[in-house]
């Protein structure tokens, strides 16, 4: 007897559908998967048996040939076991063979039978409902997730016993319920509580506001990491399609609490400096989201900028312009989003304190030199502001006032997104923020009057500025002043944006 099961697999996010086939028949005992499975797929019919055993289906005197369609995709991941089953029971006439031909079924077995909680659910109902899928089965530890998809049915399973029992009629399955959804609060890190450094927090505003990628360079205690935690506190909330896609990725890596739905929060990555390339991108067999990935529509944190290895640094340079990773390996590419807002800190020099009027910086020019050389110049132009912190005062750490708070920055913040959302809509660019717009998108939305161009121009000269530099000055300029409402770059806001381009001279550039 043959009968089908649909499934699915993951390349990435990208779901592909699976038609699972079972054959079965009396005879010595055979069980054999075909149809390039991977080594977790293969072993499923070990985990199959056994739970067909338990609901006293016995496979010892079975002939059992499964084939998983499309033959040329490759299969992965655990995921199959519920199809398989579910096919098999069909074969074996223990259900009608059509119940479960049109119906997703996904879903990891134990040996007893009960159905285990799988990775990558919410991707890939999404990927069914967009190849017309209606009906869906999947692990009731993974409800939270599935509910998230609307247009399809799905509904959850504990134990292929359950199963069993819907598949013949004598049963319904429960519909997956929404996981009640928790409000996002006021950051807990507020920008109040940073005492002093006026000029890093105006530059935090004007990266949140026009989602500009930031490097803070200055002595240890100055503040850099404090200030960078409390970045996700001034940005604006997830919107749905963005929350989706947030929670797709950290479906795929394992990382979305059963207890959770979606996820509203804007992720904060930050990786330790000892983090490798594909940890850092993504990759592996199998590919898997990196840092980078898991920082999507958030904030990817990379402190001590100098002290990571120099082949992962590099590798940042595709997704910061592309906004995605390509993960190419001998059977195929696999591709992850990565949109986020970069976000640097490192010290001046080796020891830490040059610049800082103490003294007590020893590092010759030539260990400066080193330490600088690790970040290259193509990977310091592609982020947008520099700013170099000062020591803080100790009257500022002593001062009773509390700085501005997180909520009041946020305000303006979202108040300069809305007018590049506005802007968006009226210009029709195929940009989201000021940071991501084109260069003939630029050219319409940042033209400057001619005092202006005289002063770039100058600045480019002096600066030895690069074509990028030079577009990303004007994307800074366009920020700054929709921060303060004028429609049109003035003088004052291109200087502003040349300003925070120039490193400092006693710091790096001397050292360059």
């Amino acid at each position: 007897m043959l009968a089908t099961a649909l499934s699915a697999t993951l390349v990435g996010l990208q779901a592909h559908l699976v038609r699972v086939e079972v054959e079965g028949r009396r005879g010595p005992y055979f069980f054999e998967i075909v149809g390039l499975p991977e080594a977790s797929v293969r072993e499923s019919r070990v985990r199959v048996k056994s739970a067909l055993a338990q609901l006293g289906v016995h496979l010892g005197e079975c002939q059992i040939v499964i084939n998983l369609a499309p033959a040329d995709v490759r299969k992965t991941g655990s995921g199959f076991d519920l199809a398989i089953a579910a096919a098999a029971l069909g074969a074996m006439e223990a259900v009608p063979p059509e119940s479960c031909d049109d119906t997703l079924l996904i879903g990891e077995l134990s040996l007893e039978g009960t159905v285990q909680p799988l990775r990558g659910v919410l991707p890939q109902l999404l990927g069914a409902r967009e190849r017309g899928v209606t009906r869906a089965i999947v692990p009731r530890a993974n409800a939270a997730e599935a509910a998230l998809v609307d247009g399809i049915e799905v509904r959850t399973v504990g134990s292929l016993a359950e199963l069993l029992e819907a598949l013949s009629g004598r049963d319904e399955l429960p519909l997956a319920r929404p996981a009640p959804e928790m409000p996002v609060g006021r950051a807990l890190d507020d920008l109040a509580d940073v005492r002093g450094q006026a000029g890093a927090r105006r530059a935090l505003e004007i990266a949140a506001a026009g989602g500009h990628n930031l490097l803070m360079i200055g002595p240890p205690g100055a503040g850099k990491t404090m200030l960078a935690r409390r970045i996700p506190g001034i940005l604006p909330p997830l919107s749905n399609e963005e929350a989706l896609e947030v929670t797709a990725i950290h479906s795929v890596a394992g990382l979305l609490s059963a207890s959770r739905g979606l996820s509203r929060a804007r992720p904060f990555r930050a990786p330790h400096h000892t983090v490798s390339e594909v940890g850092l991108v993504g990759g592996g067999d199998g590919p898997r989201p990196g840092e980078v990935s898991l920082a999507h529509q958030g904030v990817l944190f990379l402190d001590e900028l100098a002290e990571f290895r120099r082949g992962s640094l590099e590798a940042l340079r595709q997704p910061i312009e592309d906004g995605a990773v390509t993960i190419s390996r001998a059977h195929g590419k696999t591709a992850f989003p990565a949109r986020f807002l970069l976000v640097c800190a490192m010290n001046p020099c080796p020891c830490g304190w040059m610049g800082d009027g103490s003294n007590r910086c020893a590092c010759t020019i030539d260990r400066v030199r080193a330490y600088r050389a690790k970040m290259s110049g193509p990977l310091l132009d592609r982020i947008d502001v520099h700013v170099v912190l000062p020591p803080v005062e100790v009257s500022a750490l002593q001062a009773r006032a509390r700085g501005e708070t997180s909520d009041a920055v946020r305000t303006r913040v979202l108040r300069a997104r809305d007018v590049q959302r506005e802007r968006l809509r009226t210009e029709e660019t195929g940009a989201g923020t000021n940071a991501s717009l084109g260069p003939y998108d630029l050219e319409r939305v940042a033209a400057l009057c001619s005092e202006g161009t005289r002063m770039l121009a100058a600045a480019v000269g002096r600066l030895a500025l690069s074509a990028r530099a030079y577009g990303k000055v004007l994307r800074v300029a366009r920020t700054i002043a929709d921060l303060d409402g004028s429609n049109a770059i003035r003088p004052d806001h291109l200087a502003e944006a040349i300003g925070l381009r120039v490193l400092d001279r006693g710091v790096l550039a001397a050292a360059a």
